[in-house]
């Protein structure tokens, strides 16, 4: 039986929707955001303009689109890491090691996701939401691992009282220092005088101790 009309125009429509940002990425990539024009994405994406306009009405809107990726790529990593491991700590851990291999391999989603904040309020309602269901998501995955951690014992009921309060102590501390490594990374080399502190160091061992931080 030939696939429903209706069920290969989404799917047609979806691999564009692909298309045009997997084309953006690229222009921004090799031009920055600023330099690049909608001419430039609809020619990498082998489209017209105007069909271009039909799936987004700005480079801001395409820009948002690559922070809904960004959002789902850092779910789907995050899922990954949990899978690995059988107690709540152990998750915690090797999330947040996913969150810093998040913020290597992809330093554009890792930016992208820095600033959705600001520009998810001039958003549509289904970027919007998009981006909401997957920032969520991860909270979510943080939460239930220390929720996990508290029941199997490995995490402290003592230091964590408050599930939620905690993953949001996790995140923002390590997202922090990994801000810091990017913005001051000459301040960090002064500090350790001549030998330097190389920025993973630095990372690794804040990992290292928040995990501690929260640990029976």
């Amino acid at each position: 039986m030939s696939e429903p009309l209706k069920t290969r125009r989404e799917k047609e429509k979806q691999a564009r929707h692909d298309a045009i940002l997997d084309a953006a990425e690229l222009v921004f990539s090799e031009k920055g955001y600023e330099r690049t024009s909608m001419d430039d994405i609809a020619r990498t994406a082998s489209l017209s303009r105007g069909l271009l306009y039909v799936y987004f009405t700005d480079k801001a809107a395409i820009q948002r689109g690559i922070m809904v990726r960004a959002g789902q790529s850092l779910h789907h990593r995050f899922e990954e890491a949990r899978n690995t491991a059988s107690n709540g700590l152990a998750q915690i851990s090797a999330i947040g090691h996913a969150y810093y291999q998040f913020y290597r391999e992809q330093p554009d989603y890792f930016s992208a996701l820095t600033t959705a904040s600001t520009a998810m309020t001039a958003a549509d309602a289904e970027q919007a939401a998009a981006m909401q269901c997957s920032k969520a998501e991860t909270m979510v995955q943080m939460v239930e691992s220390i929720r996990l951690g508290l029941e199997d014992g490995t995490i402290s009921r003592e230091r964590v009282q408050d599930p939620v309060k905690t993953a949001l102590y996790l995140r923002g501390s390590l997202h922090g220092v990994i801000m810091l490594c990017q913005s001051e990374q000459r301040e960090i080399h002064e500090v350790d005088g001549e030998h330097g502190l190389p920025a993973e160091s630095l990372i690794r061992h804040t990992m290292d101790m928040l995990t501690k931080s929260i640990a029976t």
